[in-house]
């Protein structure tokens, strides 16, 4: 019998020195500086370290602490224990219970400070990235840029497989809490999330409201006031509220405009069996799809209650096997989907325009993935921690978001955050002090070593903010 290769053996021994882990975190730490993240959190908590002792740790250091852990794939704060470990690397980290007690005295007043200094900080990454790369991504949509922001609004289910204040049955039958979340699809910055109890309803127009005014506040004013704006959301978000809510938002100089999905309702079935002018629908990169087409219906029945200028264009397609139909459909042979939006004629074809709200379905990735940096399990039984941690959750993809517009370039600069933690940032190193100057060596043969150094160079190249 030929003998096959067998793995190198090895002799396993625990006396290494100068070793350390997750190194490339490090770089997530040292953003969080860079952007003054951390500085800023420092500022919103001032107030809780007046109430610990003289040489305690900074509560605001303690947050970005448990934002970075979250970024690097933590999941419970006993994960600090991989910062808090290796000193060498990240410096002094909190105990477990000194950043229980920090999340348990977060209230409402200092969640809107950390939002605040999110906001601060957010503005210095957007100049930084205005001065070394240039204007923020647009996003692609059928083979066409999306000129301006598009923010997309959408909520996910978090199951609690313990009793947790105001975790109750959702609307799924499972048991949980129900977030209401908000990404920018530019850059996949987390701006804002509310955390809510289960059987929170999916289109409560005050909860979108909310969410979506938070979510503006991340912007900074220059981008905010000079820039158009697009609010996608499915169905949940088309309540006659919230669109007027968006509508009374251009009385403060705001240039935004909504695409949201419709129900299908009596009317909106008439007005689709009397539609004429179907056109080819395209797909996401630009080609025409086939069984599948569009049609604008604005006109072809009562849209009261809806905002002035409202459009309505239909898609429908042949239904794959498994599709969802309604009985309508079922009779038809296709399935319909409608889409209201209040961009005027003139901005678009119909088919740009549909292919622009289906692209709201990349929210589904961003909170999947938002779900493996921190928002997936809560760790409290107490309602007001786990809202704390939802805010640290989406700081920790903050920190993603912005060493791959900021750092990274290639593949890593669109990457999920699984590869970015496989690849850069539980990499290991060697650590070395000479000269007063501690050196953090990764192995020459690991085949992001170059992606990494030159990451830490860009960092340490980036403009500082002044004052």
């Amino acid at each position: 019998m030929k003998t096959t290769a067998t793995r190198p053996k090895i002799t396993v021994t625990g006396d290494g020195r100068g070793m350390v882990g997750h190194a490339g975190a490090r770089l997530l730490a040292d953003l969080a500086d860079a952007t003054g993240l951390t500085s800023a959190f420092s500022q919103a908590l001032a107030g809780l370290r007046q109430r610990q002792r003289q040489g305690g740790h900074d509560p605001g250091r303690i947050a970005v602490d448990l934002a970075v852990m979250l970024a690097d794939g933590g999941e419970a704060i006993a994960d600090l224990a991989v910062l808090r470990d290796q000193a060498a690397l990240f410096g002094p980290v909190a105990s477990d219970p000194t950043a229980w007690r920090v999340l348990s005295q977060l209230d409402a007043t200092m969640l809107a400070e950390l939002r605040a200094a999110r906001a601060h900080a957010r503005e210095i990454a957007w100049a930084q990235h205005a001065d070394t790369r240039g204007d923020l991504p647009q996003p692609a949509v059928a083979g066409q840029p999306v000129d301006g922001l598009v923010l997309d609004i959408d909520a996910t289910i978090v199951i609690c497989h313990s009793d947790k204040e105001s975790a109750t049955r959702t609307w799924k039958k499972t048991f949980g809490f129900h977030p209401l979340l908000c990404f920018l699809d530019n850059t996949g910055e987390a701006l804002a999330g509310l955390l809510r109890e289960g059987r929170a309803g999916s289109n409560t127009t005050t909860d979108h409201i909310t969410v979506l005014d938070q979510a503006l506040a991340q912007i900074p004013d220059a981008q905010r006031h000079g820039t158009p704006i697009l609010l996608r959301a499915d169905s949940a978000g088309s309540s006659h509220g919230f669109l007027a809510h968006i509508r009374s938002l251009r009385e403060h100089h705001l240039d935004i405009r909504f695409s949201v999905g419709a129900a299908i309702t009596e009317p909106v079935r008439a007005a689709i069996r009397a539609a004429t002018g179907w056109v080819p629908a395209v797909d996401t990169s630009g080609d025409l799809r086939e069984h599948a087409e569009v049609c604008e219906i604005t006109g072809l029945f009562d849209a009261a209650g809806w905002p002035e200028d409202t459009r309505f264009l239909v898609r429908r397609e042949r239904p794959h096997p498994g599709a969802q139909l309604s009985l309508f459909d079922t009779i038809e042979g296709w399935r319909h989907q409608v889409v209201a939006t209040d961009t005027p004629p003139g901005n678009g074809s119909i088919q740009h325009l549909e292919a622009r709200h289906r692209a709201h379905a990349r929210v589904e990735d961003r909170i999947r993935t938002g779900k493996n940096t921190g928002f997936g399990r809560f760790p409290s039984r107490i309602f007001a921690i786990n809202q704390a941690w939802l805010q640290l959750a989406l700081t920790g993809i903050d920190l993603l978001a912005w060493t791959q517009a900021l750092l990274l370039d290639g593949d890593l600069a669109t990457a999920e955050p699984k590869k970015l933690r496989y690849r850069l940032l539980h990499v290991a190193a060697r650590i070395t002090r000479t000269a007063r100057r501690t050196r953090v060596a990764i192995a020459a043969n690991w085949p992001w070593t170059d992606a990494l150094t030159s990451a830490f160079s860009k960092l340490t190249a980036l403009p500082r903010p002044t004052g």
